[in-house]
């Protein structure tokens, strides 16, 4: 997602706020303790929140202030929230990342942020379907260089201006 808003300045990158610790190696986001977190729920700050790899994660309701001024938002979702934040975003397009399971396996443990039982699970996650009744779906294989997985999407966004 860093690539596609070096790539085209007109993305901007939503932050998730989540319960990691501040600190741990992981996604640049707004780290918060359960207790906040949940004072946030609480308070209607989240557009989306849910739960995945034993922590808790959330999209900023300001989003929509964002869209509604006409800004293009890159976020990082769960399958479980698809439907969701497709009835809270009407132009929510999906950009599913597919790769081989070796090749999975290797970037996660080159990550070092799981053990090999949260490998496991996570590659059994990855090899789900999404949900069904989403309108806007593009598969995207992310197998490759970066710079061709970006270019496939950029294409994608805006074929009228794709190189050929």
């Amino acid at each position: 997602m860093e690539a596609l808003v070096a790539a085209n300045p007109e993305f901007d990158l939503v932050r998730r706020v989540n319960t990691r610790r501040a600190g741990e190696i992981g996604e640049e986001s707004v780290p918060v303790d359960e207790t906040t977190f949940d004072d946030m729920v609480r308070q209607g700050d989240f557009l989306l929140h849910w739960r995945a790899h034993d922590l808790r994660y959330a999209i900023p309701a300001r989003v929509q202030t964002d869209l509604a001024a006409g800004r293009t938002l890159l976020v990082n979702l769960s399958r479980s929230v698809l439907l969701q934040a497709q009835t809270r975003v009407d132009q929510l397009i999906v950009f599913s990342l597919t790769a081989p399971p070796e090749i999975l396996a290797d970037r996660l443990i080159r990550r070092g942020r799981e053990d090999a039982d949260d490998i496991e699970q996570r590659l059994a996650r990855a090899a789900r379907a999404l949900p069904h009744g989403l309108r806007h779906v593009f598969e995207v294989s992310n197998a490759g260089a970066l710079s061709n997985t970006v270019a496939e999407i950029l294409e994608l966004l805006h074929p009228e201006s794709a190189v050929r």
